[in-house]
């Protein structure tokens, strides 16, 4: 008797193997350097962003999305371990003499995975410790300041799985982190308060293999908090051609997954350490700092396009991603002769909660409220702030508001503060004076529906005593349920 094959197991035979076997509940973390929520799908009508505005519109864009420290390896801890830096022991950055590193019983979203079955990688960007702790099955060299050439090395390691069977049929966690747009050690030129390059090639050249996108200083965007002057333009310039260039790395990430069949089995989360390297943004808890793109392309969920207006942070990003792998956070004990020096807490839940549930909805019921914690970004800047924010209103408590802001060395250097500087303590900065910059209150207290760009501090106003008594509650609360060692400070000086 004759055996007939349908037409779609037929067309299945001659598939590639990888097309048919391809792991599925795969994940993409790809994470940018000091990056705002900027490009079209934020409303810019100037920077281009093309493969991010599709990506939302085949997902869903976050609005209300906030790190919880804006300092480098502070915030990548957080991203990777679930916890509050203050919590995870990374206060500040791990490379050079900062030295700065988590407990070794920290148990990391990558470690987890991997637990889980998952085959894990990192490229680009890494910026934690120890490595035991933040630890990935494989890790790929490329030049993070070339999203293409990262996106060609991915492209490779994916065909080393499909070599190896045991590996091809688990599915992969990708660590995706670029350097752009990080500020560069070079500048446009050597003239006195020259722009700097942002990673970018001098003369209009180009990476390999990236069409780069090229601004004009009347064109660019200036945030609220920036000055809009000359020096300011001049560095936005090299600012959105960064993020132009993420972009268009992004678009071939994208090809690379639809060449292999698994755009339509892979989760794609886009998102940023924390906001834009200008004073004002990084190493502040101002929304510049806090503020970051935010959007996730799941290939499960049915209704696309969704713009959501819910608060999440940066440590629910872990129990997101181990929830879609159908895992579980069971945490780690002192026990291991391993982690003998340096540990923590034994942590049995992480502090944040899965946004996989209400990627569908524009607007989630109790997803209100965040909190933030910085302490350090390089070793000689101590200065503590501690945040709570809701809807309604925001609380900064600079802890250590007797001592002048200490600056990042490549933000007290950047041409955007010294072209202010040079003009006196009196001279404008965004809403705030260069002297106000530097020099703050203990508290920080703003009504974020009248004055979302923070120019008012309501901390001194008998009218709003009452209710910042409230929010200091509620910031102690904070802390408490995050195990902050600094909550003791309430107590004393």
């Amino acid at each position: 008797m004759r055996t007939f094959l349908r037409p779609a197991i037929l067309a299945l035979l001659f598939l590639p193997a990888f097309l048919v076997f391809a792991a599925e509940r795969n994940i993409i973390f790809f994470i940018t350097d000091d990056q705002s929520p900027d490009g079209g799908c934020y409303g810019s009508k100037v920077l281009k962003t093309p493969n991010l505005d599709k990506l939302a519109a085949d997902g869903t864009l976050f609005t209300h999305a906030f790190a919880t420290t804006a300092s480098c390896s502070a915030s990548r801890s957080v991203v990777m371990s679930g916890l509050h830096n203050h919590a995870n022991g990374q206060y500040g950055h791990q490379h050079h003499y900062h030295k700065f590193a988590s407990y070794r019983n920290v148990l990391s979203m990558p470690v987890v995975l991997g637990e889980a079955g998952y085959d894990t990688m990192q490229i680009g960007k890494y910026h934690v410790a120890p490595e035991e702790v933040y630890r990935f099955g494989s890790y790929a060299k490329a030049n993070p300041r070339n999203p293409v050439e990262m996106a060609d090395k991915v492209n490779a390691w994916l065909g080393t799985r499909e070599e190896d069977s045991a590996r091809a049929e688990k599915p992969f966690f990708i660590y995706f982190a670029t350097s752009d747009p990080h500020r560069s050690g070079g500048d446009v030129d050597k003239t006195e308060l020259a722009a700097n390059l942002f990673g970018n090639k001098r003369n209009g050249e180009s990476y390999p293999g990236v069409t780069e996108t090229f601004y004009k200083t009347d064109e660019v965007d200036v945030p609220p908090f920036l000055p809009d002057t000359k020096a300011c333009r001049e560095e936005l310039v090299q600012y959105s051609q960064s993020v132009s260039r993420i972009d268009f790395g992004l678009g071939r990430l994208v090809e690379v997954l639809k060449e292999r069949g698994l755009y339509e089995k892979t989760l794609i989360v886009f998102t940023a350490d924390h906001g834009m390297a200008f004073p004002g943004g990084k190493t502040t808890v101002y929304e510049g700092g806090l503020r970051v793109p935010f959007v996730v392309r799941n290939p499960y969920e049915k209704k696309r396009g969704v713009v959501s207006s819910a608060m999440i942070s940066h440590v629910d990003i872990a129990p997101s991603l181990i929830d879609f792998a159908g895992t579980e956070y069971k945490g780690r004990k002192k026990e291991p002769a391993v982690f003998m020096e340096n540990q923590g807490p034994v942590r049995k839940k992480l502090h944040g909660r899965s946004w996989i549930p209400i990627l569908s909805e524009t607007e989630a019921e109790g997803w209100d409220e965040i909190g933030a914690s910085h302490t350090f970004h390089e070793i000689q800047m101590y200065y503590p702030m501690r945040v709570f924010r809701d809807r309604k209103y925001k609380l900064i408590w600079n802890i250590a508001h007797g001592q002048p802001y200490p600056f990042a060395s490549d933000l007290w250097a950047a041409s955007t503060w010294q072209a202010q500087w040079a003009e006196g303590e009196y001279a404008p900065y965004g809403f705030r004076t260069v002297k106000s910059y530097i020099h703050r209150p203990e508290f920080e207290f703003f009504d974020m529906v009248k004055d979302p760009n923070e120019t008012k501090n309501l901390s001194d106003s008998p009218e709003f005593a009452e209710v910042l008594a409230t929010y200091k509650k509620k910031l102690k609360g904070f802390q408490q349920a995050t195990d902050d060692p600094w909550v003791m400070k309430w107590r004393y000086e």
